[in-house]
């Protein structure tokens, strides 16, 4: 693999990142400050301050942006409330362009928070995360499909972020998720990269990339047992990357199954956001080489990074250049 050339083709790449783009919000609480509410008797959880950054497909495109890519844009839902606004706040600060995002009342910004201990840094407290539940309404739905469908030909990666666990509510409809398909199979020079967390079976010929349990359950689903090599022809997909912790990425390909294995990193500070900053890495390397091996030992540099930073870090072409020299 060679560091250097993917990093320097990054400027030359655009992603666009379909689906949900929600809004992290990482409270720190003072434990001193739980008596009980006056008004209640309820102990209270008294927050001294928050930090707001993208979240889901907002996380991906972050780490896009500390990459270099040359431009990252979202596509997604968010409400016309305060939540929205950080929320664009947060992206056009960090580089990405939340100009396609469809902005209506109707529907809330899909917010996480999470409540961080003061005294000890610990997320101790059960997360309070704000979602929609019901079916997205037909008005919005087609909007999406619109924008998609006429902007998606300018950029040469698109990444899907299905996060939503709830059966509706988010972005990715089967509607915008045949439409993909349906892109998929007229553009295969394209690199349409799909991370569903419970939905990938019903995808069609993109690039597919579960963790390891994901994959199990969706060939459960597809197949009724867990064949990855099956279920990948079955999708009709490209390339499948099933991602395994520290033990690397199972690369699937119509040459078989490869395990392009990582450094195990002692200690790791967090590892959530690991999958997001592989998949921004692996899919704009593959743009760019052709190659998923490579693109597979990008990804597992990349998150061999973010794993050592508190909350969904990103890593910068000097951090990679750094760890690659180091032999990560």
């Amino acid at each position: 693999m060679n560091v250097d050339r993917i990093l320097s083709a990054f400027p030359r790449h655009n992603a666009l990142i379909v689906g949900d783009i929600c809004l992290d919000r990482w409270s720190t609480y003072d434990p001193a400050t739980s008596e009980p509410s006056r008004e209640t008797g309820i102990p209270r959880i008294g927050v001294v301050s928050t930090e707001v950054t993208p979240g889901a497909g907002g996380t991906v495109a972050n780490n896009l942006a500390a990459l270099g890519i040359g431009g990252v844009t979202v596509l997604g839902v968010v409400g016309d409330d305060g939540f929205g606004y950080e929320l664009k706040r947060a992206l056009a600060t960090r580089g990405v362009s939340p100009d396609l995002l469809v902005t209506t009342p109707g529907v809330p910004t899909f917010t996480y928070t999470k409540l961080l201990n003061s005294e000890t840094g610990a997320e101790d407290q059960p997360r309070i995360d704000f979602i929609y539940t019901k079916p997205l309404p037909v008005s919005i739905e087609d909007e999406l499909i619109d924008r998609l469908r006429n902007h998606a030909p300018r950029f040469d990666v698109i990444l899907v972020s299905d996060q939503a666990e709830t059966s509706q509510g988010g972005a990715i409809t089967t509607r915008i998720r045949d439409l993909l398909s349906e892109m998929a199979a007229a553009h295969p020079e394209k690199v349409i990269w799909v991370d569903s967390r419970v939905r990938s079976h019903l995808f069609r010929n993109v690039i597919i990339k579960p963790n390891e349990h994901e994959a199990a359950a969706a060939c459960l689903a597809a197949l009724g047992h867990t064949d990855c090599a099956a279920f990948r022809r079955r999708l009709g997909a490209r390339f499948m990357f099933v991602t395994q912790g520290s033990r690397g990425v199972i690369v699937i390909d119509d040459d078989g199954e490869r395990l392009i294995p990582t450094r195990p990193v002692e200690n790791p500070v967090d590892i959530c956001g690991a999958g997001d900053s592989f998949s921004a890495a692996a899919s704009v390397a593959l743009a760019a080489t052709g190659s998923a091996h490579e693109a597979a030992q990008f990804g597992n540099l990349v998150a061999s990074i973010t794993i050592m930073k508190r909350g969904t870090g990103t890593a910068s072409p000097a951090e990679v250049r750094e760890a690659a020299g180091r032999g990560v």
